[in-house]
Order: C-alpha cells, then structure tokens, then sequence
C-alpha cells in the first residue's frame, strides 16, 4: 500500500487521564503539552521512513496519537477518544508475522487504529514450536520477537497500534514477568515499555486474590507507564487451551458490586486499567441464539460506580473502560449496545482464525491441479508449478481474506475513518517475484 498524506498540524486537548504516568521522553508527555518527540524505532534502525511513517500525529486524533506502538498517556488518550466518540478497537490475536501484517494492513484500510496481541500460546508458536518452553522461555522470546516486528511495522503502516498480551492465569504469570521484565529494560533505555498493556486473569481465583494481585502487578506497571487488563467473572467457551464450557450460568454475569470493588481498589495505584467484565461472553463461535448477552450489566455497573462516586464522578458517567472477550457470532445490535456503555476493545480471534485458513483452502480449490506436484498441471506434463506452490501465494490469500474480514469488524465496532488519513493508495508493488511482486 503506497502512502500519500501531507504533513499536519493539530492540537486537540483533552480531560481525562490526567493522573496517568507518562514516559519522560515520550512524544507528547501530556495531552496539549509538547516534548521531544522520541526516536521512531525506523530512524534508530535505519529503515526507510515516508509519507504516513514520518507522521507524527494524525487529523482526527489527540495530540499524543502517533504511528506505531503506543504507550503511557498517548495509549489512555486514544482509549479515551474511543470511549467518548463511541467506538470499540478491534483486538486481534496474532501468531505470525503473516497475520500481523494483515492485521496493520487492515487497520489503515480502514483508517483506524488497532490493537495486536499475543496469547501465551500464540507467543509460544510464535517463537517456534521445536523450542524448550521450559520456564515459559519459548513464549516470552516468541512475545518479545513479536512485539519488535510490530514495533517495527507498525510505524511503517502509519497506524497507531496498542500491543498487549491475552488471557494470563495464575499457573501462566512468570510468562507475563518475563514480558514486564522485557519492558523494564526497554523503558530504561527508550523510556517507554516495550509493550503497551497486559492482561491479567485471574477470574477463577476468589476475587479477594484477583484484585491483589491485580494491585501489585499495576504498580509495578505504573513505573513504566504499562495498562493492566483484568477479568472479573469467567468468559464461556474454549480458547487457546482453557475450556470454561461448564462453568457455572452465574459465573458469566459479573456484578455492579465486584465491579466497583475492583475499580475502588486500583484507582488510587493508577487509571492505566481496564476491566474484562463477564456479560454472557463466550469465547469460539456459535450458532445464533446460543450466545446470551446481557450488555446493560455494564451500564448497570457504570450507573452504580457513579453514584458511588458522587462529584466525583465523569461528566459521561462512565468511568470504567470496559473489555468485550468472547464476541464471536454476537449479534452486532448487542456488540453496539456493549460499545454505548463504555467498551473501548473487543478481541477477535475464532474469526480471523478461520478467515485465514478459509484463504489458504480457497487457494487451494483455485489452483488444485496446479499443486498436485512440482511438474505436471493442465497446461503441460511438463509444466513447473513453482509459482503456485511459493508459499507467499498462499499465506497472501490468507492475508487478503483476514483483511477483507477484518473490515467487518472494525464496521462492527463503529471503527472506520476514524485517524482522518483518508483512503490509502494502492501499493507500488509490480516489479516481479524476485523484487517483491507475487507470481501468479
């Protein structure tokens, strides 16, 4: 995709998320205040760096909002923006490089920002699989791998992009210290945390244990200027190696009450949270019907926490950032109703699994005569079929269709036009195999 934007001006100044941690060297270190803009990771490895990629903020967007990975204030004012300009941040998991690119690739088709992240399985994969996970080693250098390929691509995309990590359980968190270990030394170096945000669950453990050890782990986050996502209440259904399929009806519903015992217990640490909480989600795909959302508990917990609030509370009367896990096959009315009290993100991952296979097996029917063997198709016996068999061929039509469903998401999620880029050009991408270009 070619880029072809002129540089800008804008300064947008915005209320919220003033106590929030914010890097000394970031790009803007409060929102309507300005500071040295950091080194973009390009300029420090010496990539090429044009059009979008030299940006450094976009029309529509408060003043922090860059290209690439966002941390500290600039990552709280754009989940600010979403929450008060009613809209969700597609969160897509990711456990190659070749989804990651399609994920960006979405993102500024649809002029939007987005969030990439990684499971502890995915990180795994991501690492290699005939890797010793031993001490979870494979999954944090899988992570930490990833997490410097979208740094360095997202930039190259020009969309700004939130890097987190998924589902953590009790039994998976030295993966997670690994990670914040990670970022530690990244921030002492750059002075940002090499990711943007983890999540935390530990929603089959009582909550009195959630919520302190949610509390240790925000504190250690707050340093370095790091979003801690928690979950209250258990997401149904099967992912990644947790099956939660017969867990108890009530368990799927959280209540306006542990939701303000959590909110009430890791405000005064910092407002760098959000919560996961449980409204009938289920993680996989259904058939409609099968999945009962209830999104007015979430309303019902923001009307309570205001109160609670008093004066205190925000003008929207909204004062938690609320995480949709388990929308798969959720109808878009409930998915939008969700978004109007207070959801900023939603993952996507049975979806974009599928649509990536879905475009490898469309390929394959395509081309089938072409991939029965190296020589040999309907055009000759002695016909190659190298082209057709060039792994980038089916890995791209994987691409494409992830992408093309993507676009539903972000459409979903109220998620579209929403960086002012305008449409991006097609990419000057024709020069042949050897040089780029695709084959067939």
């Amino acid at each position: 995709m070619k880029f072809g934007f002129a540089l800008f001006a804008t300064t947008v100044v915005l209320g919220s998320g003033t106590d929030a941690f914010t890097a000394g060297i970031s790009r803007s270190s409060r929102v309507g205040s300005v500071s040295p803009l950091q080194e973009k990771l390009s300029e420090e490895l010496g990539t090429p760096c044009e059009d979008e990629c030299a940006l450094d903020g976009f029309p529509n967007m408060p003043e922090s909002v860059h290209p690439g990975v966002l941390t500290g204030q600039a990552m709280l004012d754009l989940l600010d923006h979403a929450k008060e300009n009613g809209y969700a941040i597609p969160a897509v998991n990711c456990v190659s490089s070749s989804g990651i690119n399609a994920c960006l690739e979405a993102a500024r088709k649809n002029d939007a920002p987005i969030i990439i992240q990684f499971s502890s399985g995915g990180s795994q994969f991501y690492g290699g699989k005939a890797l010793d996970n031993k001490n979870y080693a494979a999954a944090i250098a899988g992570a930490v791998s990833g997490a410097f390929h979208v740094r360095t691509m997202a930039e190259q995309y020009g969309v700004p992009v939130i890097l987190h990590t998924d589902h953590c359980a009790k039994s998976l968190l030295p993966w997670v210290d690994g990670l914040v270990a990670a970022s530690e030394r990244y921030h002492a170096k750059h002075g940002e945390p090499l990711f943007s945000s983890h999540m935390i669950d530990l929603s089959e453990e009582p909550i009195e244990e959630n919520i302190d050890i949610c509390k240790d782990y925000l504190k250690r986050f707050a340093k370095i200027g790091m979003l801690l996502e928690m979950e209250l209440g258990i997401t149904g259904g099967e992912e990644d190696g947790v099956n939660n399929e017969d867990v108890a009806l009530e368990d799927l519903y959280s209540k306006p009450e542990e939701i303000f015992q959590v909110y009430d217990a890791l405000t005064p640490i910092s407002n760098m949270f959000t919560v996961a909480a449980a409204f009938g989600n289920v993680h996989g795909v259904y058939s409609p019907g099968n999945v009962q959302l209830e999104p007015k508990i979430l309303t019902r917990a923001q009307a309570y926490i205001s109160e609670k609030l008093g004066d205190k509370a925000p003008e929207d009367k909204k004062p938690v950032k609320f995480v949709f896990h388990g929308g798969s096959g959720s109808d878009v009315k409930d998915i939008q109703e969700a978004i109007g009290y207070g959801v900023i993100k939603m993952n996507i991952d049975t979806d974009t699994q599928w649509s990536y296979w879905e475009g490898i097996k469309n390929f394959e029917s395509k081309w089938h005569d072409y991939l029965q063997g190296q020589i040999g198709n309907p055009e000759g016996a002695e016909k190659p079929n190298k082209k057709y068999y060039d792994p980038r061929e089916c890995m791209r039509a994987a691409e494409v269709n992830t992408v093309n469903r993507l676009d539903q998401c972000f459409a979903d999620l109220k998620c579209t036009n929403i960086l002012g880029l305008g449409v991006a050009e097609e990419a000057e991408n024709v020069l042949g195999p050897r040089r780029g270009g695709l084959p067939v």
